[in-house]
C-alpha cells in the first residue's frame, strides 16, 4: 500500500492545482478584474495570466497521466477491469484535457493576436469564449472530484 500513496498524492495534488486553478480564476480573479481593470488592461492581465497558470495546467496534465495510469495498473492492472468511477474519472479527464487543448491551441493565441493588435473588442470576445470553456472544464473537474471523492459506481 506505501508504493500506492506516492502516485495517490501526486494525483490529488494535480488535480487540486488544476481544479483549484480554475475555481480562483473563475470564481475569484475575473470578477476582480472586472472591478478593477479597463478592458484593455484586464486583456493584457488575462494573457499574462493563462502564459503562467498553463504551464501549471501542463505539468498538472503530466502528473495526471503518469500517476493515473499507474494506479490503474498497480490497483485493478487495466482498463477494463476498474470498477466504473475509475473509467468514469478517467472519461473526464479525457473531456477536460481536449477542453484545455482547444483554449490553448486555438483560442489563446487567438487572445494573444487581439491584444497585440490592441483589437480590444475582438479579445474581448475571445476572452468570453475562454471563460465559458473554463466554466465547463471547471464544471466538470468538480464532477470528477466528486466522482473520485464518493467512489460512485455509476
Amino acid at each position: 500500500m506505501l508504493a500506492f500513496a506516492l502516485p495517490y498524492t501526486l494525483h490529488v495534488i494535480a488535480a487540486l492545482v488544476w481544479v483549484g486553478g480554475m475555481f480562483f480564476a473563475w470564481l475569484v480573479l475575473r470578477p476582480a478584474t472586472v472591478a478593477a481593470l479597463e478592458g484593455p488592461a484586464r486583456l493584457r492581465l488575462w494573457v499574462e495570466v493563462f502564459r503562467r497558470f498553463f504551464g501549471w495546467v501542463w505539468l498538472a496534465v503530466a502528473i495526471l497521466a503518469i500517476s493515473g495510469i499507474g494506479m490503474l495498473h498497480m490497483r485493478f492492472s487495466s482498463f477494463e477491469t476498474a470498477p466504473k468511477y475509475v473509467q468514469v474519472m478517467i472519461g473526464g479527464g479525457i473531456a477536460m484535457f481536449a477542453l484545455f487543448m482547444r483554449i490553448q491551441a486555438l483560442l489563446l493565441p487567438e487572445l494573444r493576436a487581439a491584444v497585440q493588435a490592441e483589437d480590444w473588442p475582438a479579445g474581448a470576445a475571445v476572452l468570453g469564449r475562454i471563460r465559458r470553456m473554463v466554466g465547463i472544464n471547471l464544471l466538470l473537474g468538480l464532477a470528477v472530484v466528486a466522482v473520485a471523492s464518493s467512489r460512485l459506481m455509476l
